[in-house]
């Protein structure tokens, strides 16, 4: 499958549908970043809700 490269949203999960494969690029124009923690500290808390696990 083939994605575009949005070079605005850096990303190093390949594991991810949207995951750009030859860069570490998302193919999403935007991303929604969510958290599971009631309050966040840290980077570690947030998750990208856009996430999908590809093929």
């Amino acid at each position: 499958m083939s994605h575009k490269n949005n070079q605005t949203i850096r990303c190093t999960v390949n594991q991810c549908r949207y995951h750009e494969q030859t860069e570490n690029y998302c193919s999403l124009d935007g991303i929604t970043v969510g958290t599971h923690e009631t309050n966040p500290t840290e980077d570690k808390c947030t998750d990208c809700l856009s996430f999908e696990r590809g093929k």
